[in-house]
């Protein structure tokens, strides 16, 4: 079935005794269990809850299969990822990855025994790159906010070759438009804030895998940390994903038309799109991924003046996050790449005038139309 359907109706047999057509929350802390031997479905909800083992059946079946793992973050997801590296490990990331990712790694990986290495691109990764301590590469594809692009494919049989897993975030492009797992990577975590329950209104994140040992040791990191998925915001993640096919499609179609737009504005220094970067990133693109996605960036041309332009825009909100229904807009360096350093910005291609939008569903003759007038009032 195509992936709207399964959005839809991945949870439809659970119900059929009922006949309910929207499966119920299981609030319960605590579950009771068989007294004879302590045995049960559930016993403890932060070891596993009905609502959440719904969830995660759907978001399984979005991604093409294997187990997955709903978790209270993204980062938590991220986290638990990381949790398969051990002292002496060392994990792969590119310069531009996610400012909360580069947090992570740069001020508790020095405590755990864990090395880690940026690089400008992952796509001039080769055998020399690898090291006997290099456990694992995580990758954005496309990058936030540069929206690099790295081959997948190439990256995976390398990575493999050398005895290092290969973890993908792929919030920008969901299972809608890009499946890490089917290209050959291990994990794919995912910030479900963003497109999966796309109102700006919960926060969550999730791990797929189809490798049943490393399953087994997401699903240990879930319980013992546990940073898990409430009960109520795994129902409403189902409810929300059910429209992701629908709201992604929306999005990507108005983000491209406004990619296009701004790229003949006398008022827009550059426009940074998947595969913008060259020719060969996007035909990587095109080979990996099913669309563009509805993130792009864009940098200002010198006479306009960005604080003025921000001021100026009525219908993009000037906040974090992105995926959303509502457009948002927001200035990497200062807000979500902020935890870098000025030198680790510049090498990462984050400029202080880059803007990064995240394309809602409002008509997009009303977002050009506004984005028109507030680069007008910003010269």
């Amino acid at each position: 079935m195509h992936i709207q359907t399964v959005a839809v109706q991945a949870l439809r047999e659970n119900e059929q005794e009922h006949g309910a057509v929207v499966p119920p929350v299981h609030l319960a802390s605590t579950f009771e269990l068989d007294p004879a031997t302590s045995d049960g479905t559930f016993s403890y909800q932060r070891g596993g809850n009905p609502t959440r083992a719904q969830l995660e059946q759907v978001l399984s079946a979005i991604e093409g299969g294997g187990r997955a793992f709903a978790f209270a973050t993204g980062m938590a997801a991220t986290s638990a990822a990381f949790s398969l590296l051990g002292a002496g490990d060392e994990v792969i990331l590119s310069a531009s990855v996610y400012g909360g990712t580069y947090r992570l790694v740069t001020e508790y990986f020095p405590h755990q025994g864990l090395g880690h290495r940026f690089v400008d691109d992952l796509g001039e990764l080769d055998d020399d790159s690898f090291t006997e301590s290099t456990r694992m590469v995580f990758i954005e594809t496309p990058a936030n906010p540069t929206l690099r692009v790295t081959d997948l494919r190439r990256i995976v049989e390398l990575a493999h070759a050398h005895g290092a897993l290969v973890v993908v975030d792929n919030t920008f492009m969901t299972p809608v438009l890009q499946r890490p797992l089917d290209l050959g990577a291990d994990l794919v975590v995912q910030s479900a804030t963003k497109y999966l329950a796309g109102h700006s209104d919960l926060l969550a994140g999730v791990a797929t895998t189809r490798d049943d040992a490393l399953a087994d040791r997401i699903g240990l990191a879930q319980k013992a940390y546990g940073a898990v998925l409430s009960p109520f915001d795994s129902y409403r993640l189902i409810q929300d994903v059910k429209t992701l096919p629908l709201r992604l499609e929306r999005q990507q179609a108005s983000a491209v038309e406004i990619a296009e737009h701004l790229r003949g504005h006398d008022a827009i220094a550059a426009v940074l799109t998947p595969g913008s970067h060259s020719a060969e990133e996007a035909a990587i693109q095109a080979s990996q991924a099913t669309g563009p996605g509805a993130v792009l960036s864009f940098e200002l041309d010198p006479a306009v003046d960005r604080v003025r332009f921000l001021e100026a825009l009525q219908i993009p909100a000037f906040a974090v996050s992105l995926g959303g229904v509502e457009s948002l807009i927001c200035h990497p360096a200062s807000m979500t790449h902020e935890a870098m350093t000025p030198e680790a910005r510049e090498v990462a291609g984050i400029s202080d005038e880059l803007l990064r939008l995240s394309v809602g569903i409002e008509d997009v003759r009303d977002l050009i139309a506004d984005l028109d007038q507030a680069l007008a009032a910003a010269r």
